[in-house]
């Protein structure tokens, strides 16, 4: 019998304009020849984000080596990768003038340092042409090799951001090539690095509301500072259905327990992405420390 797909809700509302802004980070991004999350994992958020003057840029390419049932970016063998991207994502940070740059990738396993040099040299390039960014990454697990995970440490970025992605028993379906408990550990291991971390989920895979409860108590438990929570959106009909629509008062409450759990900073709400509102966070982060001082 066929699956039969949910109906988008009345709160899930992309607004499609643009504006000078929009047409300077286009412009930005395709002129250098760079890769962003928004475009390529295409996010509700696009935009939303460019019409603000801001971009998640994607390193290491557009093809990713794991099939993640949620994600809209390419799987496939990737080309060699370019020993110029670190220093051209520096000059277009420095062009866009940012004050808080948000940079991913595609995972990478093919490689023998799983990419590890290149994000490592993009932070270093990207923190010496702009000395005041604040530089956000979201990495991959790096299979969890240590060497590896320590470049990124030691190049210190302003926040380290891994996502957790979806509850535990869900993995096998949404992340298999990936593992729950490494993700966990590469969290853990950022902190005790001495760095701010963050992850996210989404909801709308087939989690039940205590299953998600039990997965911020576990990131609480490696001490996450911040954390997003959104919807499932399934990018194209190969990619896995959803399973249910969360109405926003359920992401009001979930930001609540986040809170009472113990994280410094909750994003949640239909449209939240990981980069969503990055920026933001970051202040209300520093705020909050300030005035617990």
């Amino acid at each position: 019998m066929a699956k039969k797909y949910l109906r988008k809700p009345d709160w899930i509302k992309i607004r499609m304009t643009v504006n000078e802004n929009f047409q300077g980070v286009r412009s930005t991004v395709h002129g250098n020849q760079l890769h962003t999350v928004c475009e390529e994992a295409r996010c509700p958020n696009l935009h939303e984000c460019w019409r603000r003057g801001t971009a998640t840029f994607m390193i290491l390419g557009d093809t990713c080596t794991r099939s993640c049932g949620f994600c809209a970016v390419k799987t496939g063998r990737p080309t060699v990768y370019d020993l110029n991207e670190p220093l051209r994502i520096a000059e277009s940070v420095k062009h866009m003038k940012l004050k808080h740059v948000v940079i991913t990738s595609v995972n990478r396993d093919e490689l023998p340092d799983g990419g590890s040099e290149i994000w490592a040299a993009t932070i270093y390039e990207t923190r010496k042409l702009n000395p005041q960014t604040r530089i956000e990454v979201l990495v991959p697990d790096f299979k969890g090799i240590p060497e590896q995970l320590q470049r990124i440490f030691v190049a210190q970025p302003d926040v380290f951001g891994h996502n957790l992605e979806t509850v535990t028993r869900l993995y096998r379906k949404v992340r298999p090539q990936a593992k729950y408990q490494r993700s966990l550990s590469v969290l853990q291991q950022a902190k005790r690095a001495g760095l701010i971390t963050k992850t996210g989920i989404m909801v709308g895979l087939g989690e039940t509301f205590s299953e998600i409860i039990e997965l911020m108590k576990d990131a609480i438990q490696v001490e996450v500072d911040i954390f997003t929570i959104g919807q499932y959106l399934q990018p194209t009909p190969h990619h896995l259905p959803v399973e249910r629509y969360y109405p926003p008062d359920q992401f009001v409450e979930l930001k609540q327990i986040g809170l009472e759990l113990g994280f410094k900073q909750v994003e949640a709400g239909p449209l939240v992405r990981s980069s969503y509102h990055a920026e933001e966070q970051f202040q209300h982060l520093n705020s909050n420390v300030s005035v617990k001082v």
